[in-house]
């Protein structure tokens, strides 16, 4: 039986264990009452289908999405009643499939509570749901003023049971940035208006920024995946993902020589050259022509020309000739460079990376403990 490797030319190991790890990390270290998982955009890219089983074996009962047709999946690998939040809140005329589903839209303006208050009293009956403020991101979320008009509404509470207040912050990731403060100031005065009600303000960055950001719900997503949340001296996340490509072919080029699209690259010297099966139909930006760099052990090969749809040239002079052949895998993401590494290179941040790997990959899940203990 052919190996799925060889059909795909690409491999990529998702380490659920490590996901998991991370996320008891973060529990640990955040203070607050809960720890949610960010599982939008399929699991930031890893599979919400191995992603959310895995978190969920490990005593996480909280889950957000962006959109509510992400929700619906969510909620059918989930027992029934589980904590499924739409961070988007609903667009008009989706509030009958969010009730039906048992899905909690964050409401994020009036006119959002005023169709979801309209759905309860067609329901005749109460309906979950966790209030968004705007502390200072203007990107979602009631501004003040509509903060104070629903808290004022005498008839809210017969229609909606609020879960939470939440916000979020815009510079987690530089903890010394004075707009967390600031940000976290406004979150207390806007939840101040929904008395009694659990509130959440902290994404991964928020989670390391100490006990007054913590709140009751903390809503953590790049930083269980393995990536860098903030600046700062914290030890890093548990790597996730391991990404190796086959190697296509092998050449040797004269000095002067042009490489790929545009012959951006010319061959200072005699140069050997690999191509690698993965491009940025792979999610392999383009941004990362004359930038990166595959390895080969503990051998650096940079990337010569432009990213192509399908593959990448590297300069493999550096190894001993004979030491790579064709079909021999070559690491993109592991033990040498991280998810944050690349996307430096690329001029990007690892949420882009992770959430641009594309289908093509031949995935790998490795298992989280908590999963083997209750298959046993």
């Amino acid at each position: 039986m052919t190996d799925p490797a060889r059909l795909t030319g690409a491999v990529l190991t998702i380490d659920l264990e490590a996901i998991v790890t991370n996320w008891r990390r973060l529990r640990d270290e955040s203070g607050s009452g809960h720890v949610a998982a960010v599982v939008k955009a399929d699991a930031y890219g890893l599979g919400v289908a191995h992603v959310v089983p895995a978190l969920h074996a490990a005593g996480c009962r909280h889950f957000f999405v962006a959109h509510l047709i992400e929700a619906l999946e969510v909620v059918d690998i989930l027992p029934r009643g589980s904590f499924v939040a739409v961070l988007s809140g609903l667009n008009p005329g989706a509030e009958s499939a969010c009730a039906a589903a048992g899905v909690i839209p964050v409401l994020n303006s009036l006119g959002q509570a005023r169709r979801w208050i309209a759905q309860a009293r067609i329901d005749n009956r109460r309906l979950p749901a966790i209030l968004q403020v705007d502390s200072g991101m203007s990107r979602l979320g009631l501004p003040p003023h509509e903060a104070a008009e629903l808290a004022a509404d005498q008839e809210l509470p017969d229609h909606l049971s609020i879960l939470a207040v939440m916000s979020h912050l815009a510079c987690a990731d530089e903890p010394g940035a004075p707009a967390n403060l600031a940000q976290a100031e406004a979150f207390g005065q806007l939840a101040d208006l929904f008395p009694g009600v659990p509130r959440s303000l902290a994404n991964s960055g928020g989670c390391l920024l100490g006990e007054r950001f913590a709140g009751d719900i903390a809503r953590p997503g790049i930083a269980l995946y393995g990536g860098d949340p903030a600046t700062g001296d914290h030890a890093p996340f548990a790597p996730v993902v391991r990404l190796e490509a086959a190697v296509i072919q092998m050449r040797e080029i004269p000095a002067g020589t042009g490489v790929g699209y545009g012959m951006t690259w010319h061959a200072p010297v005699p140069t050997r050259l690999a191509t690698i099966g993965v491009g940025y139909a792979d999610g392999w930006l383009r941004s990362l022509s004359g930038q990166g760099a595959a390895w080969f052990g503990e051998v650096r090969l940079p990337i010569v020309g432009r990213v192509s749809m399908d593959s990448i040239i590297v300069d493999i002079s550096a190894l001993p000739e004979g030491a790579l052949a064709e079909g021999d895998m070559v690491e993109l993401i592991g033990q040498h460079q991280t998810i944050d590494d690349v996307a430096h290179a690329a001029g990007t941040i690892s949420y882009e990376i992770l959430t641009s790997l594309g289908q093509r990959y031949h995935r790998v899940y490795r298992p989280a403990a908590a999963q083997q203990e209750l298959a046993a």
